[in-house]
């Protein structure tokens, strides 16, 4: 069997060592297999999920052969969830796999507690009374539930939970946390001792752009009273004065100066996200408080009011540098390479072009470390702050009367590299959602030409369920 880790490789690359542990340490229970559930299962038993159970009552019909590739002709008659599970074994055969030959209504009357032992229960094409007991069931035991409905080509997908909190986000756009409008001490130091006035080109052209905007932004602060650039005429100036300290056309550092500068004039602190979470009410920790708001409880108390600076804990990672990577493989690679050629080629003699190659590769190996410097100096902020957040976590954690250890290392870490990205999300009850609809909010979406579509879909969907709820048949099957 191949390695976890060449095994998963990819998916690894998505959501980490982190997130690969939680799903193989997932328990799935699957009510229905029909095409919705057996597909869905499919791509978790694939991705190494920990355990499935599949819970069916009916039995293979002719007809499922044509929307169920898992089945064949061999499958007819035979127990559905038995055919689907021994497929999904087969798929992945780390991953434990049982199955209950029963009706998933049934199991919601009758047997309630056996739904707590899952992570994750997906209901497929169940009625909107089972639905909502299931909802119900779920959430008393703190199991998220997704409801999937599907008619042919068209469905609708509905998660529940009380709440769901999730550290690395990983949103699509986000800025890099830098600081520069808010440079902490061994920053301003590093780049203090830079100097941006050199006339040497090859110096000048390859000072990390990161330090340029940290010493340029000082500079504008002490001209505008303390201020940073804010507005828009301030932010063209800013980018002016940046352009006017180039002494060279191909200088790529001072464009990417200029492409980031606006980053220096982002406010200061924590966003409203962040501020949201922090002032939430689960924040008022107590012995029975998850691990996520101990640890935002630990950002609340002291962290950023004090060390942070109004700062949430710095990331400790930087971008790459276009000037500094070209610099070290265009050039030193190539050139000791090539040195042999050059020499044969040149109209310079041996001596000279040997003076020029170690002149070069003298301001490379200033360059690469600048550029190590300052991810150190990155780094270590990053540890500093996350050494004084384990603190405060591990006293919140005796004050309440839980394990000192009880949070890990590894996942205070990751909390604090994701503190700006927090999100907590929280579900209405699925029978609020078909008793009391938010009318406005339909009404506002199916004027919304980007929502209006799927709305529309979603009323009529719902309309066929409840037609079926009243009539015990669904529209446009009649008896006889």
């Amino acid at each position: 069997m191949a390695e976890p880790k060449t095994k998963y490789d990819r998916q690894l690359r998505i959501w980490g060592e982190q997130g690969q542990a939680a799903l193989e340490k997932a328990s799935i229970c699957l009510l229905n297999c029909g095409p919705t559930g057996s597909e869905t299962l499919k791509n978790l038993v694939l991705g190494g999920i920990g355990s499935i159970t599949v819970i069916d009552g009916s039995k293979v019909e002719a007809g499922d052969l044509g929307n169920n590739f898992m089945l064949d002709e061999s499958s007819i008659g035979q127990s559905k969830a038995k055919c689907v599970c021994a497929f999904l074994q087969e798929l992945n055969d780390a991953v434990k796999a049982k199955f209950v030959e029963e009706s998933p209504e049934a199991l919601i009357e009758t047997n309630p507690s056996l739904f707590s032992q899952f992570t994750l229960v997906i209901a497929t094409q169940l009625v909107e009374a089972s639905v909502v007991k299931l909802d119900r069931i779920c959430r008393r035991g703190n199991v998220m539930l997704i409801f999937a409905r599907s008619y042919g080509l068209t469905g609708l997908v509905r998660i529940s939970l009380k709440e769901h909190n999730v550290v690395e986000s990983k949103p699509d756009h986000f800025l890099d946390d830098l600081r520069l409008n808010n440079p902490w001490p061994e920053l301003k130091q590093f780049a203090e001792t830079i100097d941006l006035n050199v006339t040497d080109l090859v110096a000048h052209k390859h000072t990390p752009y990161v330090v340029i905007l940290v010493k340029m932004a000082v500079e504008w602060a002490e001209r505008h009273g303390g201020c940073l650039p804010s507005t828009r005429e301030e932010k063209k100036e800013f980018k002016e004065f940046l352009k006017s300290k180039t002494i060279a056309l191909d200088e790529d550092n001072y464009k990417e100066a200029i492409e980031a500068s606006f980053k220096v004039s982002t406010p200061r602190g924590i966003s409203s996200n962040l501020r949201q979470i922090i002032d939430d009410s689960a924040a008022e920790v107590d012995s029975t408080s998850s691990d996520f708001w101990v640890m935002v409880a630990a950002l609340k108390v002291e962290f950023i009011a004090n060390e942070g600076d109004g700062e949430a804990p710095l990331e400790g990672s930087i971008p790459d540098m276009t000037s500094l990577t070209e610099l070290v493989t265009g050039f030193v690679i190539s050139s000791a390479v090539n040195l042999s050629r050059t020499l044969l080629l040149s109209s310079y003699d041996s001596e000279t072009i040997v003076l020029l190659y170690t002149y070069k590769t003298d301001h490379c190996q200033l360059s690469c470390r600048h550029y190590v410097n300052l991810q150190k100096i990155y780094q270590a902020k990053a540890e500093a702050d996350f050494l004084v957040v384990e603190q405060r976590v591990r006293n919140i954690l005796k004050r309440i009367g839980r394990d000192l250890d009880a949070i890990s290392k590894t996942n205070i870490k990751s909390f604090c590299r994701n503190a700006r990205k927090l999100t907590v999300c929280r579900y209405r009850l699925i029978e609020d959602e078909f008793n009391s609809p938010i009318l406005p909010e339909l009404l506002k979406l199916l004027t919304d030409e980007d929502y209006s579509v799927a709305v529309g879909f979603y009323i009529l969907l719902r309309a066929v369920d409840r037609f079926a709820t009243n009539y015990n048949r669904f529209p446009g099957l009649f008896n006889g």
